[in-house]
């Protein structure tokens, strides 16, 4: 009787995180750090509390399952409705020595090592579609290019995707689906009529893409970079500098110890006529 360890996590709030999993897609990971648990301890609540939910009715409704890029813009297409594409950075620890690409993922944007992933999600900011990494020298219009995104555009259906500076370029190539902000055709002495004009035009199209945030909120939570270095790890790989700031009184010439200049090395005084004539 009472045999057995004891879970962590009362019965409601292993229900609330299996919710709160189902809901909003939240990873183990991100839920053990809300609740100050193990990671383990999350998965093996889910485990138990998705049956029960199943058992009396509670289960995922059968929906539209979008598993590549081309199912996400026939979607869109279909349903009439605004996408938005942006690209996201994760920071990732340093490749080991040796690897060919090690420089590849040094990004030029944070000047970090990470990995890039291109998102798309509705105008509401429900995510769609996530691909694949790729290291963080890669440029957002080249990973969109190599992921086949314009030629699914410009030979799918008609569909509006919104995008930001980083895809310059791709809207001509597309026939005008992917939507960009504009271009700053004066980058000096721009008029005042032009100024405003150009900066209404770019809060409207910022307006409408920022749901793109909300999407890619999870991806960034769910990965919070490299964990940091203990300070006595760190010491271990970096020589020391220390030095003693009186050399030992028994250290001698003869004594079978080397003699340690402790101080900065200085040239000899060159002596003047002043000099002379006080001595």
């Amino acid at each position: 009787m009472g045999a057995g360890a004891k879970h962590r996590l009362v019965f409601i709030d292993r229900l609330l995180a299996t919710l709160v999993h189902l809901r909003h897609g939240a990873t183990h990971d991100v839920l053990a750090c809300w609740f100050g648990v193990d990671r383990s301890t999350i998965t093996r609540a889910i485990g138990e509390v998705r049956p029960l939910l199943a058992g009396r009715g509670c289960t995922i409704s059968p929906g539209v399952r979008l598993r590549t890029l081309a199912e996400v813009v026939d979607h869109l297409g279909a349903s009439g409705k605004t996408g938005i594409v942006d690209g996201t950075e994760i920071r990732v620890r340093r490749p080991a020595v040796g690897r060919k690409d090690r420089d590849t993922f040094i990004s030029g944007k944070s000047k970090q090592n990470a990995v890039k992933t291109m998102v798309v999600t509705d105008a509401e900011g429900r995510l769609l579609f996530c691909s694949p990494t790729r290291p963080g020298s890669c440029a957002d219009i080249t990973h969109a290019r190599q992921l086949g995104l314009v030629k699914l555009l410009a030979d799918g259906p008609a569909v509006e995707i919104l995008a930001d500076a980083g895809y310059q370029g791709l809207g001509a190539q597309t026939g005008g689906r992917l939507v960009t902000p504009p271009h700053r055709k004066f980058k000096k002495k721009a008029p005042d009529w032009y100024e405003e004009m150009y900066e209404r035009q770019r809060k409207t199209h910022s307006s409408r893409r920022i749901r793109v945030e909300h999407g890619i909120a999870p991806e960034e939570l769910a990965s919070p970079g490299p964990p940091p270095r203990s300070a006595r790890a760190h010491e271990r790989h970096r020589p020391s500098r220390r030095r003693s700031a009186v050399p030992p009184a028994d250290h001698g010439p003869g004594t079978g110890s080397a003699d340690v200049n402790i101080g900065p090395h200085r040239s000899p005084r060159r002596l003047t006529a002043n000099h002379a004539r006080a001595r």
